[in-house]
């Protein structure tokens, strides 16, 4: 082109989690029979969505209002409904014009950074979700800035880190969690909250809390939404039912914002983000209108605790098994359906691999020399038993070396397999 035409932070959308499909795509076109392990779908992964909500569903698509264009800002049935249930949790109280739908929290994330100041930083966890971390990092043609969720400490978030880049560099604006943690399945307590809530105060910051498996926390957890501890700090939380109902094909989600009224920069930038969404019209409407339904249902939270029981008796599984193997570091998961593990320092090198049949080396041996060494890993897994999971360097913008798996496998014999063929592969691996 006789111009550039690309965007300068083109380089920084990045997502491992879909990519490395293509690779296992192309090796079960030769034979290798895959197991998927990368992607967070319960349905994918054979879960049933329950008889009575696609009832549900069903009904509501025969109304002709499910056909039309919704409000701007979302179905007020189902906004109000969404105020009622925040508003009785307690903490901080909002109405139907504090929250905004989307098409997916992947179109909210979208929104979000976009409408910020290309000089303007949110600085986010490590491990990082790619949506979140690519998102920020092409708004701002330069890498995500991190704070570390520490493994050595059950993944709590380093505060004094935080402390010392927000006073550092100005650019920061504001601080990202994602609770439950996608993808170390950690879960901030109130109190973590509440002491990140004092950084944003007293640096004059706005929060982001991705509240996307909020309702997907194992007992014991601790599990607080932001709104139990915002107080008078501006802040944006996430929602939506992909995870939950389970329905990731519906694209619907939710954002609820805080205290607009206490910062007039952050509700001219609440504002930018309604008019830019204004522009695409609405939100898909059907989805919008099933929400409170479904949720109203006496039947849904057992559903969810049915659910959450079984992630927690898989991620218990996995630890067992990840935990006795001494280069490993793995913690418990505390909410979400993901498990993570990572590699002790030092352990990894390029050296490494495991049996491959010689039909599958000509798609993954140029792929080993140029990639980290989670991800050679990962990739010699893949070519040598078919699992194909997620490395977290590459795949969560991390410093960390690992992978991130899902529990989300239906048959209870197949994932105890799937995680017993990755603990040997692994012994084999690093001898």
């Amino acid at each position: 082109m006789r111009t550039n035409i690309v965007h300068p932070g083109a380089d920084e959308l990045v997502y491992e989690i879909r990519e490395i499909v293509e690779v296992a795509n192309r090796l079960e076109s030769l034979g290798l029979n895959i197991t998927w392990e990368n992607i967070g779908d319960p349905v994918e992964k054979g879960e049933r969505v329950p008889d009575w909500i696609k009832e549900i569903v069903s009904k509501a698509s025969l109304e002709n209002s499910s056909y039309g264009y919704s409000p701007t800002k979302g179905l007020l049935e189902s906004r109000e409904y969404i105020v009622h249930e925040r508003n009785i949790e307690g903490g901080i109280q909002i109405t139907a014009d504090d929250i905004l739908f989307f098409n997916g929290l992947g179109d909210a994330i979208t929104k979000i950074y976009q409408n910020l100041n290309p000089k303007a930083r949110i600085i986010g966890p490590n491990p990082a979700y790619p949506t979140h971390s690519s998102a920020e990092a092409a708004h701002a043609d330069s890498g995500h800035i991190t704070y570390q969720l520490d493994p050595k400490n059950n993944w709590e978030p380093n505060l004094d880190e935080i402390r010392r880049k927000v006073r550092d560099n100005k650019d920061i604006v504001g601080i990202l969690i994602i609770n439950p943690d996608n993808p170390t399945g950690f879960v901030y307590s109130q109190e973590t909250i509440k002491k990140i809530v004092d950084i944003a105060r007293e640096n004059d910051l706005f929060i982001i809390s991705d509240e996307i498996y909020s309702n997907l926390f194992f007992p014991e957890s601790g599990m607080k939404k932001l709104a139990s501890v915002i107080g008078d700090v501006p802040a944006i939380a996430m929602r939506g039912i992909s995870k939950e109902f389970p329905w990731p094909g519906a694209r619907c989600g939710w954002i609820e914002f805080y205290n607009r009224d206490k910062d007039e920069n952050f509700n001219r930038y609440t504002k930018s983000i309604i008019d830019s969404k204004m522009l695409e019209v609405c939100s898909t409407t059907l989805p919008q209108l099933v929400l409170p339904r479904v949720m109203k249902d006496n039947r849904y939270f057992s559903y969810l605790d049915e659910r959450i029981k079984k992630y927690e008796r898989r991620s218990d599984y996995a630890y067992e098994v990840f935990s006795k193997i001494p280069e490993l570091v793995a913690h418990k998961a505390k909410g979400a359906f993901y498990f993570t593990v990572i590699f002790k320092e030092g352990v990894l090198n390029d050296g490494q691999s495991l049996h491959i049949e010689e039909r599958y080396k000509d798609i993954i041996g140029p792929l080993l020399g140029e990639s980290s060494l989670d991800k050679r890993f990962v990739y010699c897994l893949l070519a040598s038993t078919g699992i194909c999971i997620v490395p977290m360097s590459s795949g969560f913008n991390s410093t960390h070396m690992g992978f991130r798996m899902t529990l989300l496998e239906e048959d209870d014999q197949k994932f105890e397999k799937t995680v017993n063929t990755i603990a040997e592969s692994i012994k084999d691996y690093i001898g």
